[in-house]
C-alpha cells in the first residue's frame, strides 16, 4: 500500500517513511479477518474509527499561518503537501516544500485535485486527472471540521524533512536541470536497533502466527505458550524418560488462535501444544478412537424443556480437556520448541495423559468425564450418550456434554450448585454463568422463554461471500424452481460453492425454514453450475433479510410431542427421486426437522409419503425416548400430521396390496408402531401443513406462514 501511494502521489523516495506510516495508518481503522472482519481500531479501543477526516495522500494542503507577529498583508496561508496523520494531536502532517520542514496543523484547507510536481522544467501544481483523483473534490471544509478523529495514531518521527530547492512558486533550481529536491545521502549519525524498533509504526493487522519463531517475538503469545506449558506439568501429564528401543516418537506442534467473545471482542490469546497425531499408526500408536457428541436435536430439546419449564441453564467449560484424558497405550513425544530441558535434549516425553492432536486424545478424555459422572451418580442417556441425568428423590439435574462445554439445568438451586462445586474440585473449569453463547448459537434467556439465533456466524457468512450489500429476497429459493445437473449454464468455481453450502447447512441449525433450499443445492456439490451457484446466493439473500431470524420457546399448557410429515413426488429431474420432510415440535419452536432425498424412486404420491412417514416415525421414536431421559414422558401415541389419507389407509392395514407389495419391509415398520399405539397418523389439510415448506419451494405467503407456526420469528 505504502509503495503504491508514494507512486500516485509521484512523491521523491525520500519520502518513504512518511508513506509507510500513512499506510500503517490506514490499514489500522480499515477491516479485517485477523480480528473477525473488523477493523484493528475497532478490536483495540472498542469504538469503531470515522473516516472523515481522510484525504488523498500527497494532494496539496493549505495550512493556517497562526504566528501572532503575521501582519494584515502577509499570506493568511501556507502551500504544503499532505504526507499524512499526526500522532500525537487530531491534525495533519504536512510538508512545506520552501522551508523544507513538516509541520503540524488542524487547520487545513485541501485541493484533493493537485499535486505538487517535482521534477519538472517548470516545478509547480499540476491536476490530477479524473481517473486518477479518487473521490470527487469536497467542499473546502472549515478549521473546525475537519480535524482528524481520534483513531489509532501511528508513532511521532522526526518533523524536519531535508530541504528541497524549489520554491513556493515552482521556481526551478539555477544549479539542477534533472531534480530539484536535494538530498545528502551520508548518513549523519548511528543509532542502535532497540532505538529504532521503539520508535517503529506496526501495523495491528497481524493474524494469529502460523509458526514458533513469529509467536515467540509478541508478549501475548509468550504468555500464552507459558500458560499452556504450566497447565501440561501441572496435571502430571508427561514424564521425562529415554526413548526406549523399537518405539516411536510423536513430534509436537505450537498452534495458536485468537479466541473471541459472542460480541467480536477478544477473549483470550490461546497457544495449544498439539501433537502431529497424523504420524500415529493404527495398532501401534493407538486403538479405539471414536468419542460422541451431543446431536443439535438433544440441544434444542434441552433448551425448549428449559423454557417450559422455567429452569435457568447455566454453561461451564473444562480448560484443557483433553490433557485429562489417561492413555492405555505407551506414546512418546519429542520435548516441545522452545521448552527442552536444558543438558537432556535427546530425551523424549512419555505421556501418561493424552495430548490434543493425538487420534485417541477425544475418546480418553470422554472415558474420563464419563466415569466421573456416573461415580457420581449419574445416569447416561441409552438415546443421546452425551446426557446424563441425576435424581435425588424430587430433585432432578439434566446436563449436556459437547466435548469440554457443558450445558446444565435442575429444579433447584441446591442440586446446581452441589454439581458445580463437585465438578470443579475435580477439573479445572470456567464458571461462564448463564448460558449465553453454545456451538455458535446465541441464546437469550428471559422469563417468557428462550429465543436461539445464529445472528453473529450468519453476519459473518455475509461478509465471507461478499453479501453485506445484496438485496434482500422474500424466499430462499423460486417457486416451482427444481434445479438439475445439466441446465446448461456453465462450471462454477466447486470449492467456493461448497463453501456456501457448508455455511448454509451449519446455519440452518436454528434455520428450517432454509432446510429444504440448502438440501436441494447440497446435492450438486461436485459438479456446481453458474444456475446452481445462483440458487445459493438467492439463500444467502433470503438470510440477509431475515438475519435476527431464530427459533423461541416458550412455556405452553400441553407439552406434547407433535410431528408433521409430507414429500413431493419425483422432484428431482435427474432421477425422480423424492423429497422426504418432517418437522417436531413441544407446542411452541420446532426442535427436530429433516429435510432429505428418499433413496428409492416411489411409483406413486402415496408411496412417496408413505416412506416420509416412515422416517418421521423413527425420529419420533427417538425423540420420545430422549424426552423419558428428560422426565417427560409421552402418555399415549405420538400424533404425526400428513395431507394423504391414502397413505394413512396403507399405514394401518395392507388393503392396497398391489401398491404396497413392492416396498421394502423396513418401511412397514410404520405399521407396527401404529399397531402398538407409539405413533398415530392423523390427517390435516394441505393449508395446515406445516412440513409442506421441507419438500419445496413455496410463494411467500404460505413459506411466511408455515415459517412461524415452526417457531421462526
Amino acid at each position: 500500500m505504502g509503495r503504491s501511494m508514494m507512486t500516485a502521489s509521484k512523491l521523491p523516495k525520500e519520502f518513504w517513511a512518511e508513506g509507510v506510516a500513512t499506510a500503517v495508518y490506514l490499514l489500522n481503522i480499515s477491516p479485517t479477518k485477523a480480528v473477525m472482519n473488523r477493523t484493528p481500531y475497532e478490536a483495540w479501543k472498542g469504538r469503531k474509527p470515522r473516516v472523515s477526516h481522510l484525504r488523498i495522500f500527497g494532494c496539496i494542503a493549505y495550512a493556517l499561518v497562526t504566528s501572532p507577529s503575521r501582519s494584515k498583508l502577509d499570506e493568511k496561508s501556507q502551500k504544503c503537501i499532505f504526507v499524512g496523520y499526526s500522532s500525537q494531536s487530531k491534525a495533519y502532517r504536512l510538508y512545506n516544500p520552501m522551508s523544507g520542514k513538516v509541520i503540524i496543523s488542524r487547520d487545513v484547507k485541501f485541493n484533493e485535485q493537485e499535486t505538487w510536481i517535482w521534477n519538472s522544467p517548470e516545478p509547480g501544481v499540476i491536476e490530477i486527472p479524473d481517473n486518477t483523483a479518487g473521490p470527487p473534490e469536497p467542499n473546502p471544509p472549515s478549521p473546525s471540521n475537519n480535524t482528524p478523529s481520534n483513531s489509532i495514531p501511528p508513532s511521532s518521527s522526526n518533523n524536519n524533512i531535508p530541504p528541497s530547492s524549489p520554491n513556493n512558486n515552482g521556481s526551478k533550481s539555477s544549479n539542477s536541470n534533472t531534480s530539484s529536491f536535494a538530498y545528502d545521502h551520508t548518513p549523519k549519525k548511528f543509532r542502535s536497533l532497540a532505538d529504532i524498533y521503539a520508535s517503529c509504526r506496526f501495523s495491528l493487522l497481524a493474524s494469529d502466527p502460523m509458526y514458533f519463531d513469529e509467536a515467540v517475538e509478541s508478549e501475548e503469545w509468550k504468555e500464552a505458550m507459558n500458560e499452556e506449558i504450566l497447565v501440561i506439568r501441572k496435571n502430571n501429564t508427561w514424564e521425562l524418560v529415554d526413548l526406549p528401543e523399537g518405539k516411536n516418537v510423536t513430534k509436537l506442534k505450537w498452534v495458536y488462535h485468537t479466541k473471541y467473545r459472542a460480541d467480536g471482542t477478544i477473549q483470550k490469546h490461546k497457544a495449544r501444544l498439539v501433537a502431529k497425531g497424523y504420524a500415529q499408526e493404527e495398532g501401534v500408536d493407538f486403538g479405539e478412537t471414536f468419542s460422541p457428541v451431543a446431536r443439535f436435536e438433544t440441544v434444542r430439546t434441552f433448551l425448549a424443556l428449559a423454557a417450559q419449564l422455567q429452569w435457568p441453564v447455566y454453561q461451564l467449560d473444562v480448560k484443557s480437556a483433553f490433557l485429562n484424558g489417561e492413555l492405555e497405550e505407551e506414546v512418546y513425544v519429542a520435548q516441545p520448541e522452545g521448552y527442552a530441558v536444558n543438558g537432556c535434549e535427546d530425551k523424549v516425553y512419555k505421556l501418561k495423559k493424552a495430548l490434543y492432536g493425538l487420534k485417541q486424545a477425544p475418546r480418553a478424555w470422554y472415558s474420563k468425564i464419563d466415569s466421573y459422572f456416573l461415580e457420581n451418580g449419574f445416569e447416561r442417556s441409552k438415546n443421546e450418550p452425551t446426557l446424563y441425568v441425576k435424581k435425588r428423590g424430587t430433585d432432578f439435574l439434566v446436563l449436556c456434554l459437547y466435548v469440554d462445554d457443558m450445558i446444565y439445568m435442575g429444579s433447584c438451586e441446591s442440586i446446581v450448585a452441589e454439581f458445580k462445586s463437585s465438578v470443579m474440585e475435580k477439573f479445572e473449569i470456567s464458571d461462564l454463568g448463564l448460558l449465553h453463547y453454545f456451538l455458535g448459537l446465541k441464546v437469550n434467556q428471559c422469563v417468557d422463554g428462550i429465543f436461539i439465533s445464529q445472528h453473529k456466524y450468519a453476519v459473518d457468512l455475509l461478509k465471507r461471500f461478499n453479501m453485506l450489500d445484496c438485496n434482500p429476497t422474500s424466499t430462499p429459493m423460486n417457486v416451482n424452481e427444481s434445479l438439475r445437473a445439466n441446465d446448461g449454464t456453465d462450471l462454477a468455481s466447486a470449492r467456493f460453492f461448497r463453501r456456501i453450502v457448508g455455511g448454509l447447512n451449519y446455519l440452518s441449525h436454528t434455520r428450517p425454514d432454509i432446510a429444504f433450499s440448502v438440501s436441494a443445492i447440497s446435492r450438486f456439490m461436485h459438479n456446481p453450475t453458474v444456475h446452481h451457484l445462483g440458487a445459493a446466493k438467492r439463500i444467502i439473500c433470503y438470510v440477509m433479510g431475515t438475519i435476527d431470524h431464530g427459533i423461541w420457546y416458550s412455556k405452553v399448557s400441553n407439552p406434547r410431542l407433535v410431528g408433521y410429515t409430507d414429500s413431493d413426488w419425483a422432484g428431482s429431474l435427474d432421477d425422480r427421486k423424492s423429497t422426504s420432510g418432517h418437522v417436531f415440535s413441544l407446542g411452541s419452536g420446532a426442535i427436530s426437522w429433516s429435510s432429505k432425498k428418499q433413496g428409492i424412486v416411489a411409483l406413486s404420491s402415496s408411496e412417496a409419503e408413505y416412506v416420509a412417514a416412515t422416517a418421521s416415525a423413527c425420529q419420533a421414536v427417538w425423540l420420545r425416548r430422549l424426552l423419558a431421559d428428560f422426565g417427560q414422558v409421552q402418555e399415549g401415541a405420538t400424533q404425526i400430521y400428513c395431507d394423504n389419507k391414502v397413505m394413512i389407509a396403507m399405514s394401518k392395514n395392507p388393503t392396497f396390496h398391489s401398491r404396497t407389495k413392492h416396498i421394502d419391509i423396513r418401511y412397514h415398520f410404520l405399521r407396527d408402531l401404529i399397531a402398538k399405539g407409539i405413533i398415530e397418523l392423523k390427517h390435516c389439510g394441505t393449508r395446515q401443513q406445516v412440513a409442506d415448506v421441507l419438500t419445496k419451494s413455496l410463494p411467500n405467503v404460505k413459506h411466511d406462514s408455515f415459517k412461524v407456526k415452526m417457531g421462526v420469528t
